[in-house]
């Protein structure tokens, strides 16, 4: 039992919530921490409209009088603070709507969540009065938000008030995160425009509010902490506007360790938990997910400058030979940058720089520089290396007992438009002064080595698609005559994707005779409608060599089925080809939350337990799917692993593209197809799709 998920395939505006032209506090009260706390904040940080109290027991509350309702105020709100119990809220509400409220901050929990008759009643109702009357609703289940510009503070929290304005706006379906992240990004230097917790969304959820933010002039980047994604479909088209826009989505999710989705007729299905295809729409959209709240810190620094890189070659010059060896670990182990050599011109003009004894790489042990001015000139020349994408020095912010000058070191920033960030090996206290520095020389100092790789790898990835435009899926238009027997297999063909030869017996003596005919050796497989994965009921008998063998193994096969499941049909017998090459699993099937999705990976029995898999949404490109290859151990295997002879890769991709857009035509009439596994044959050969299952939709 739960609250019925939000109908509204269109945006709704926050602006009443995010920028109110006055306020009510409803729940007023001496004694309550909340709103008294957000009272405070108010009548202190300069909120330039009237505040109201609203509490029907009291008539002067914080030294100011205190109303009944919002029908006794000499004006009609623009948003009400409703802190009351929950089972009071729906009545606060109704008689809110009655007074002219537009929007509201609900702060209460138990409505709509769970599965308590009572509290998904509550949630019903507040669904139902925002249907019927337009109320534009934050929360339930929230602890507001700031808009640091307007100098409105509906989070209660002192600490929050104070923070540096800048262009980051973060919105967190959880209210404490959002605290603790506000703060700990805040302290080392990110500066936020707008902070707001989102909660249970029953109105206004993510979607909407990036939306608003891709078309708000103070915000450059969007920060979202993310539980659940309640209109997946609306959330991607107002993701898409951000990508367009270049306003960066820097995001983290709940949910890694969830058990996936069950779906027992495809392994595609059980493998595709949600947080897989998340990461595949963050990859189509463009979004950068982060592993962690410390990762998202060091990520929202790199990415406040809004410098996007043309590719992942980072420049990386550093002070220490054991920095270096762990960044050539760390860099390998972690992916999505590499550390290409200096181009000749750059070492030669470098060597002056660095000591005698050390040799110039990339990454470079520079030694100490003497001066400023030697470091200076050391990351300019790097960064102006023209096979180098972004510069990352080895440098802390300035304690006490050093200063650099400021003036000299802003010239690495100014002397290029690539990404220039400053990293510390390890995690570090500073002065807060210290901040000082960082905003002068306009570049931030991140922390620590694998944080900012994948600080780097995310700007990377950002910016080989900011600015990228999102086509709509192309309308299914297949017909139902090419989803099965012999019109599958040449419907596949057509895309690239080949069949063993193969032939279906009825008997074990045609499947001798048919094996005869296809040549030895043959794989045997028994065809039974209630058994869709034949290996887990043993149904299936490779490298048969002879007719004899291949007729006794039929007779067993349908014997050990008859056992087994003495109900079960059987149809006969597939005999194929025995194709040899590298396995690969590649399947498609309707996501329900983000639409079309395929899989690729290691094929074969083990599919399950290695996992070594990669997620894309459809359309694919080849190049997507190269992409995709590259995320893969099989890779090694396709390349040509201990003497073996390499793959077809090209055939490979072709049937993967051509997978992808034959399910997109007909994902109308089939919920999955999988292929598994696809053989890969040596280079020029093709590939063989030995073993193909279709679920049709119901």
């Amino acid at each position: 039992m739960s609250v019925p998920a939000n109908p509204r395939e269109t945006f709704k505006s926050p602006v009443p919530v995010l920028k109110p032209r006055n306020v009510a506090i409803i729940g007023a009260s001496e004694r309550a921490a909340w709103p008294r706390t957000i009272y405070g904040q108010l009548k202190t940080s300069g909120f330039a409209g009237r505040i109201y109290p609203v509490n029907p027991r009291q008539t002067e509350v914080w030294g100011e009088k205190c109303y009944p309702d919002l029908a006794s105020l000499p004006e009609r709100t623009d948003h009400a603070l409703v802190i009351v119990p929950a089972p009071a809220v729906i009545d606060v509400l109704e008689s809110g709507v009655k007074a002219g409220l537009k929007s509201c901050t609900v702060y209460a929990g138990n409505i709509g969540e769970g599965t308590n008759p009572e509290v998904v009643a509550r949630g019903v109702a507040l669904r139902e009065l925002v249907e019927r009357t337009g109320l534009a609703v934050n929360g339930p289940n929230c602890m507001g938000g700031n808009s640091l510009r307007e100098r409105f503070f509906g989070y209660p929290n002192p600490e929050l008030i104070s923070l540096p304005i800048g262009n980051v706006s973060m919105i967190s379906q959880s209210g404490g995160t959002l605290q603790f992240l506000a703060q700990s990004a805040a302290a080392r230097g990110v500066r936020f425009s707008t902070l707001f917790s989102s909660g249970n969304e029953i109105d206004l959820d993510l979607a909407d509010f990036v939306n608003f933010l891709v078309d708000d002039e103070h915000t450059k980047v969007i920060a979202l902490f993310i539980e659940g994604i309640r209109r997946p479909q609306v959330f991607m088209r107002a993701a898409a506007r951000a990508l367009a826009a270049a306003k960066p989505i820097v995001a983290i999710k709940t949910g890694k360790s969830q058990k996936s989705r069950e779906a027992s007729m495809s392994h595609t299905g059980a493998i595709a938990g949600d947080y897989e295809v998340f990461q595949a729409m963050c990859e189509r959209y463009g979004i950068v997910a982060c592993d962690s709240l410390d990762d998202m810190v060091e990520t929202l620094l790199a990415f406040e400058p809004c410098r996007w890189p043309k590719g992942n070659r980072v420049g990386w010059v550093t002070t220490s030979g054991g920095t270096v060896d762990l960044l050539f670990d760390y860099i390998e182990e972690i992916g999505g940058t590499t550390a290409p050599e200096f181009s000749a011109d750059v070492k030669a003009s470098i060597r002056h720089l660095v000591p005698a004894e050390l040799a110039i790489k990339n990454p470079l042990d520079a030694g100490i520089p003497t001066t400023d001015a030697n470091a200076a000139e050391m990351c300019i020349k790097v960064a102006n290396d023209p096979g180098i994408d972004m510069l990352a020095w080895a440098q802390v912010l300035p304690s006490g007992k050093r200063q650099p000058d400021a003036g000299i070191i802003k010239t690495i920033l100014a002397s290029t438009d690539k990404p220039v960030i400053a990293f510390g090996r390890m995690q570090y206290m500073f002065e807060p002064q210290a901040l000082e520095f960082q905003d002068a020389v306009g570049f931030p100092f991140l922390q620590a080595l694998p944080p900012t790789i994948r600080a780097l790898g995310g700007l990377a990835f950002y910016g080989a698609r900011v600015g990228r435009g999102i086509e709509p899926l192309p309308a299914p238009k297949g017909v139902a005559a090419s989803i099965g027997g012999e019109a599958l297999a040449a419907s596949l063909a057509r895309h690239g994707v080949t069949a063993p030869n193969s032939g279906l017996a009825r008997t074990p003596a045609e499947a001798a005779a048919l094996a005869s005919g296809i040549g030895y050796p043959v794989a045997l497989k028994i065809v039974s409608p209630q058994f869709s994965h034949k290996t887990e009921i043993g149904g299936v008998k490779l490298n048969l060599r002879s007719a004899a063998e291949v007729e006794g193994e039929a007779t067993a096969l349908a014997a050990g089925m008859r056992a087994h499941a003495p109900g079960a049909g059987i149809d006969g017998f597939l005999v194929q080809e025995m194709a040899r090459g590298v396995e690969v699993i590649v399947g498609a099937r309707n996501d329900p939350m983000y639409g079309p999705v395929l899989l690729l990976g290691a094929g074969g029995v083990l599919v399950e337990l290695v996992k070594d898999i990669a997620f894309r949404l459809l359309p694919l490109t080849e190049a997507d799917v190269h992409a995709m290859l590259g995320e893969l151990k099989i890779a090694k295997l396709l390349a040509g692993w201990r003497g073996a002879p390499a793959a077809d890769i090209d055939a490979l991709v072709r049937a993967v593209v051509g997978l992808g857009d034959f399910f997109l035509v007909h994902r109308h009439l089939i919920d999955d197809i999988e292929i598994n596994p696809i053989i890969v044959l040596p280079r020029g050969e093709g590939v063989r799709a030995v073993d193909t299952r279709v679920v049709r939709r119901e």
